[in-house]
């Protein structure tokens, strides 16, 4: 290292003095080591929030995006949802087996059902509907099949809502301090609207599912996805609830029938004119 001798630093020291003295820009005082903030437009702040925003869920709630339960809150990229996300999808059930919708909660009163759905075909035209079914396995009156046309039962237990903006999924909502005693089974069906006339079936819809959540506090309890599409199936029997020992209980069945929805009717023993 060269050594400076005091003439050459007297010199600095008084160069450094007279720049200080002088009004100048702080950035030009310090050279290249400051530089002037780019500045960035209204637009580009709202892109940039909405690539990568900061979500605040309530107490209680679970964020998509793999939130850990330790944290109150966490930033997660957006993303699109598809159609069947849920906050908290509850039991994951495979076809056949059964499960107490008052395991966790034994004072249950209401429950929300969604079915969901992907199309292959854009023509299929897809349907929710439930039957009200008795001891006998038939409906208790012809009265007691809530579909599209018909969106609530006699006793208004039961409700369709619809489906939710364009998502492909229906929903009903099932008030069990308002149904009918005489009812002891709720049959959930998916049917493609004139599947018989335009020659549709379940062999062109995928990642159909059923989903129970708690009507008060939204809680998920089950989730059911079909994993069997046929050419010959025009309707599938998706679940049930049922009545036993006196609480209700959910029955995975996920079975495809080669009947329309005026079949289905036929079948449960709906009378159609």
């Amino acid at each position: 290292m060269k050594i400076k001798s005091p003439e050459s630093l007297g010199n600095m020291a008084a160069d450094v003095e007279r720049r200080i003295r002088q009004p100048q820009p702080l950035c030009q005082l310090m050279g290249s080591i400051m530089q002037p903030l780019p500045q960035a437009s209204p637009g580009q702040f709202r892109q940039a929030a909405q690539s990568n925003r900061t979500v605040r869920p309530q107490p209680g709630q679970t964020v998509p995006g793999r939130v850990s339960q330790s944290q109150p809150w966490q930033t997660v990229s957006r993303r699109e949802v598809s159609a069947g996300d849920s906050v908290s999808p509850g039991e994951i059930l495979r076809k056949g087996q059964k499960l107490s919708l008052m395991r966790e909660n034994p004072n249950l009163t209401a429950v929300e059902v969604s079915l969901g759905w992907r199309v292959q075909n854009p023509a299929c035209d897809m349907d929710a509907s439930a039957f009200l079914l008795g001891s006998n396995g038939k409906v208790v009156g012809d009265e007691w099949f809530v579909f599209y046309g018909q969106t609530s039962s006699p006793d208004g237990s039961v409700v369709h809502h619809g489906e939710r903006g364009g998502t492909g999924e229906e929903t009903l909502s099932i008030d069990l301090k308002k149904l009918h005693p005489s009812v002891k089974r709720i049959v959930f069906i998916l049917t493609i609207h004139e599947a018989l006339r335009q020659r549709l079936n379940f062999g062109m819809v995928s990642d159909a599912y059923i989903q129970v959540r708690d009507g008060r506090m939204g809680k998920g309890i089950l989730r059911f996805r079909l994993d069997e599409y046929y050419s010959n199936v025009i309707s599938m029997v998706v679940g049930e609830l049922y009545e036993k020992n006196g609480e209700w209980r959910f029955n995975a069945v996920g079975n495809g029938v080669d009947r329309d929805l005026e079949g289905l009717c036929g079948l449960y023993g709906v009378q159609v004119e």
